[in-house]
């Protein structure tokens, strides 16, 4: 018999990891490994981890975002896989997170240094910092009030403008919208 994959549960602790959407079928003939308080469900491989959870985001020490499958399916309860290698370290105090926008859908997202995909061109930032970035930035995809001081031709190029700097640079937002008045 297969002896069952178990990490140290202090592993998770203080980490950053993206999880993307599986099927349910994913868990069949896995063994439950831990059932949390909160009602998340647990399922470990050698490969990574199964997650069956109703909430994601900030989870007590640590960030974990759910990336949903396309498309979109409507159900409260969400299973997520990450990879091992997908956990990265977590802290408040140094510049971990840079800011990806997707302009077509209009959201916006941080992801970690550590991740492959990160081509050092982005700012990176600490939570805090990144947190009210992601803000402004979700203003500027959802609002058009601040548009009206402007004077343009089109107000999605004006927003891209807008965003990228404020993901690929240090200026604050006021100093931006001053640059392009």
């Amino acid at each position: 018999m297969e002896k069952i994959f178990r990490p140290n549960p202090n592993s998770f602790k203080n980490t950053f990891c993206v999880f993307h959407e599986a099927s349910l079928d994913s868990i069949k003939g896995l063994e439950l490994q831990y059932d949390s308080k909160s009602g998340s469900k647990y399922f470990y491989t050698k490969e990574g981890m199964y997650r069956l959870s109703n909430h994601w985001g900030r989870l007590a020490n640590s960030k974990w975002r759910l990336e949903p499958l396309e498309p979109e399916i409507d159900s409260k309860i969400k299973l997520g896989f990450a990879p091992w290698t997908n956990f990265y370290p977590d802290n408040a105090l140094d510049e971990l997170y840079y800011l990806e926008a997707n302009y077509l859908k209009k959201t916006v997202n941080y992801q970690h240094k550590k991740n492959p995909n990160y081509d050092n061109k982005a700012i990176l930032r600490t939570s805090f910092e990144t947190t009210k970035r992601i803000k402004q930035v979700r203003n500027l995809f959802t609002l058009t009030s601040w548009a009206k001081y402007f004077d343009y031709d089109d107000l999605d190029v004006l927003r891209k403008k807008i965003i990228y700097e404020l993901i690929f640079t240090n200026k604050s937002l006021e100093e931006i919208k001053r640059e392009l008045k």
